[in-house]
């Protein structure tokens, strides 16, 4: 412990720091949400809404696949439209012709300049202004805007009611028909959305911002961005510049040779007997390929219907599985494959730990976890296709169906259930690592492993903290604490350091390099990673101050990633370090591909939304969708298949990776990755983002524009890198398969494992 005193001080005061900011503000996000009104009031008196419609309102949005149809404040899916923006273009311009009418006896686009400039600016104080009474709980409406609010409900009830005359705009919006059948809940969803896009119109403060800090950008009321936005800007690039430059510095001086190791005449993973346990992992890996095949080809049968938004190549699909089903599926079968990698990685390495046997009743354990996995997988699927189906009752949708968030769209009971399996998981990596932790040795590698299995196990849990009726400001506080807390931050340190914990128990890099270089880039990590999970929310009913924590630590995100290429390299060069580690090189490949999409995906593609004046335009277009396609699948993706690839190679010792296919499967899958972004995603999104830029939110989502002859040209272009992908995906799953299905009994050289003496001794883990 006290060579690496140092290490674990800075990793434990970056945890306190970071935290303490993540709880503070997170305070803040509670305390200055946008209130919800007891009672929405015409000037009469009337009860237009209630707290309760509201709330009910947001329910029935859930129960459709909420973000996974359209968007609410810019975050979920990109076909539909932001319902937010969308509205409030709507019931700006519908109160510009009520004005007009009775004004001038003229719509709004019949008068002159002059005309319009002075309803204009009448517009803005009456949106911008507050009439929310905080003693009362109540919001007043003037007579006008409830007319134009009335408008407004009328086109969203038609819509996802199922009126005819709206049916092309379905099909843009890749809506099935009649998406929300019963009418009053088609009523309260419309009070839903007139309360978030209210939100983004009122200032917080007279004269200042909005509750969304002036989003979504919308010149007919001079939501603009903020001073503060653009100030937070700047800091977070020189932040940015700050910390890749002190990195190049501190990583040239700093750094020290690394101790040169004697590289093992053979593997030495394969010097001991497999115990039960590893060996039950084979289906592990197998449904890690088919959760994978099935999410590749859920992904081409979504984007098809962005270009045709009720069928598949004619076969009119969407009454069965409509878009925001499939949407849902493709994301949530590949948090699933992804997470099944890792928990295999995990529970390989725990009979390793342990000194190469299993831990009493391992074996049933692991089994035990993988029904649990089946049990969540196939129950959370069937709920979703029922909610989105309406075929639950409305106060089952949220426990058993569609919890209506991107990412975590699983019902709340198989939430609770996969939550449930992490902690088994945990539980099971605890029995083979706490017998390793009472040895003798050097045991800090071990522990910053530990340290991560816990966060991963207990993280999860940060789920539980909103309901199906929470504040949306607060429950997306929450959400990313899970998005990118527990997936960017705990499960990037727990990659790092099995890797290093591998590479170490293989012969390959010295215990004392391994173990600094894990707890330096735990510190890097999640110095930008915890405070960071704010840049997620500068538009979510936040204050400035969560804006500028979100902006400078998100800038420091991008920092580690500058030293990426060096870590390839690394990778690349273990290749050649000994005869036996061609057996184990389409593993490394993966990891070499993780690094670059890393820097590429992660870094580049991420940085390019971050700062608050970029995201301010770009939240919500296919722009996020670019970073997310590379981060997820590249960076995530990517280190999933090399852990499973690395546990087959071991549990099927006599296995040797068919080179012509895997060089397929690796080459094709980048490739496909490379074309579906740079073809398609990102070239709409920059032309999406200027459009955003010029006109506002609601026109770079708006029907007429996405549904235009470029956007759909560049949308059928993606199904050229759809293919390749596919064929990539199908190559690595076929090896897969093939691998797992194979039973040799090819004996291991008994004599190595006398001559290293790993199992006896237990030093490899020490």
């Amino acid at each position: 412990m006290r060579q690496y005193y140092k290490h674990w001080w800075t990793l434990i005061g970056i945890l306190a720091v970071t935290f303490g900011l993540l709880g503070f503000f997170g305070h803040e996000v509670y305390r200055n949400a946008p209130p919800i009104p007891d009672r929405v009031l015409s000037p009469s008196g009337e009860v237009l809404m209630t707290q309760d419609s509201i709330l009910d309102g947001q329910t029935a949005w859930q129960s459709v696949g909420g973000m996974q149809l359209g968007s609410i404040w810019g975050h979920g899916a990109y076909q539909a439209p932001d319902w937010t923006a969308d509205w409030l273009h709507r019931e700006l311009i519908h109160w510009l012709n009520l004005a007009a009418q009775d004004e001038y006896g003229k719509y709004y686009d019949e008068l002159g300049g002059a005309e319009q400039n002075n309803l204009r600016y009448e517009l803005v104080q009456a949106y911008r202004s507050s009439s929310y009474n905080a003693e009362q709980k109540a919001l007043v409406l003037s007579e006008r805007r409830v007319q134009a609010i009335a408008l407004t409900a009328d086109y969203y009830n038609r819509l996802f009611g199922g009126s005819p005359e709206l049916q092309g705009t379905r099909e843009s919006y890749a809506m099935k028909e009649v998406t929300l059948p019963d009418d009053e809940r088609r009523e309260k969803l419309t009070q839903f959305f007139f309360w978030t896009a209210w939100a983004a119109a009122t200032e917080r403060e007279p004269d200042g911002a909005t509750y969304t800090n002036n989003w979504p950008h919308e010149p007919l009321i001079n939501n603009v961005p903020t001073a503060e936005n653009i100030v937070w800007s700047i800091v977070s690039v020189v932040l940015l510049v700050f910390g890749v430059g002190s990195l190049v510095w501190i990583w040239s001086f700093v750094r020290k040779e690394e101790d040169v190791v004697p590289v093992p005449a053979a593997d030495p993973l394969t010097t001991f007997q497999l115990t039960p346990s590893q060996k039950a992992l084979g289906k592990y890996l197998f449904v890690v390929v088919v959760l994978f095949t099935f999410q590749v080809f859920l992904g081409g049968f979504t984007a098809h219907y962005t270009v045709e938004g009720q069928g598949f190549y004619g076969i009119q699909t969407s009454e069965w599985f409509p878009y925001s089903l499939v949407r849902t599926w493709h994301i949530q079968s590949a948090l699933f494959w992804i997470a099944t990698g890792f928990l295999a990685a995990g529970l390989f390495l725990a009979p390793i730990i342990n000194g190469g046997k299993d831990p009493k009743f391992q074996k049933l354990g692991v089994d035990v976890l993988f029904g649990a996995l089946i049990a969540v997988v196939v129950g959370s699927f069937i709920g979703n296709y029922l909610a989105i189906a309406q075929a639950l009752p409305p106060e089952w949708s949220f426990w058993l169906g569609h919890q209506g968030y991107e990412y975590v769209d699983l019902g709340r009971l198989w939430q609770i259930g996969k939550f449930t399996g992490v902690v088994l998981w945990l539980v099971l990596m605890l029995r083979g690592i706490v017998p390793a932790l009472q040895q003798p040795g050097d045991k800090n590698l071990l522990a910053l492993l530990t340290a991560s299995v816990t966060a991963i196990g207990l993280f999860y849990g940060a789920g539980f903290f909103y309901g199906e009726r929470t504040h949306l400001s607060m429950m997306e506080y929450w959400r990313w604490w899970i998005v990118h807390l527990w997936v960017e931050g705990f499960f990037e340190v727990f990659a790092t350091t099995a890797l290093a914990f591998i590479f170490c128990n293989l012969g390959l890099v010295s215990k004392k390099v391994a173990t600094a270089a894990s707890l330096a880039s735990a510190s890097l990590f999640l110095l930008g990673g915890v405070p960071g999970t704010f840049h997620h929310l500068y538009f979510s009913g936040t204050t400035t101050p969560v804006m500028a924590v979100g902006a400078t630590f998100s800038a420091l995100e991008v920092v580690p990633l500058i030293v990426l290429g060096y870590e390839a390299w690394e990778h690349w060069r273990l290749k050649r370090a000994a005869q036996w580690m061609e057996y184990i090189k389409w593993p490394l490949m993966c990891f070499i591909a993780v690094a670059f999409w890393n820097m590429l995906g992660a870094g580049v593609l991420g940085f390019a939304i971050n700062p608050p004046v970029s995201l301010y335009y770009v939240q919500g277009l296919n722009t996020t969708a670019t970073h997310g396609h590379a981060a997820l699948f590249g960076v995530y993706g990517f280190l999933a298949l090399g852990f499973t690839l690395l546990v087959l190679r071991y549990i099927r010792p006599h296995l040797v990776f068919d080179d012509r296919l895997m060089k397929v499967g690796f080459w094709w899958l980048n490739a496909g990755l490379v074309l579906m972004l740079f073809t398609s995603l990102l070239p709409i999104g920059v032309i999406q983002f200027i459009a955003s830029a010029s006109e506002g939110l609601w026109y770079a989502r708006s029907e007429g524009f996405m549904q235009s002859g470029v956007l759909e040209n560049l949308r059928w272009i993606r199904t050229v890198g759809d293919v390749v992908f596919i064929i990539g995906a199908l190559a690595v799953t076929w090896q897969v398969v093939k691998g797992v299905f194979s039973y040799s009994t090819a004996s291991v050289d008994q004599s190595t494992v006398e001559s290293l003496d790993l199992v006896e001794s237990g030093e490899s883990v020490a």
